[in-house]
């Protein structure tokens, strides 16, 4: 393997694992590695992920930014139309640094695409289980008006809460889970997912008595 590709395959490991994996382990962390969850497989998983990184990176040093983001249509949410809508926010990124781009750094550029790609999924995913708070907290208590509620859940995100942390991590897990046919290991985000979910709709319920 060239020098090249080995600082690219770090990127890889460094980028998917960031404020979500603790490298050689099951755990996931929350923003911070004091909040985590043990997970068994998830490691595997993670590195299923990172492999469709790396075995298509001929894609990404070629330029082909389209074809390089298609191999990613097997992530749960990631439809073709989706991965356009990602290539279009890229182009304009890429657009800003195009006068200056032969002089970046191959890492840097692979960053922008990775960070660019792996952010759309987790919030896709994590927009997913912030639909399902607003559900449950007009189930209990549909006093509260959408505003109410998202004021509340800006608080939340606004100081770092270690519940919004980890359910952030624990949605995109389980749709890498689904994507790599890892039903237990789903089944299981689901239950985690369902707790942190609740937790969160009891701190913004409790916050309005």
């Amino acid at each position: 393997m060239s020098i090249e590709l080995k600082r690219l395959h770090n990127a890889t490991d460094n980028l998917v694992n960031q404020q979500f994996y603790y490298p050689g382990s099951d755990i996931i962390i929350g923003r911070t590695p004091e909040v985590s969850i043990k997970i068994r497989k998830s490691g595997e998983i993670i590195q299923k992920f990172k492999n469709l990184f790396n075995e298509n990176m001929n894609f990404f040093l070629r330029s082909d930014y389209f074809k390089f983001l298609l191999k990613f249509k097997k992530i749960k949410g990631l439809t073709e139309e989706k991965i356009k809508q990602i290539h279009e926010e890229l182009e304009a990124k890429l657009k800003i640094l195009r006068d200056d781009i032969d002089n970046y750094d191959n890492v840097i550029l692979y960053t922008l695409v990775l960070n660019s790609l792996i952010s759309n999924i987790r919030n896709l995913h994590f927009n997913n289980s912030i639909d399902e708070i607003n559900k449950r907290i007009k189930k209990k208590r549909n006093i509260l008006s959408d505003d109410q509620i998202q004021k509340e859940m800006d608080k939340l995100f606004m100081r770092n809460n270690d519940n919004i942390s980890i359910l952030y991590n624990i949605s995109y897990l389980d749709a890498l889970a689904e994507s790599f046919n890892y039903k237990k290991v789903a089944r299981i985000c689901k239950i985690q997912k369902g707790k942190y979910i609740n937790r969160v709709v009891d701190l913004i319920t409790s916050s309005n008595n």
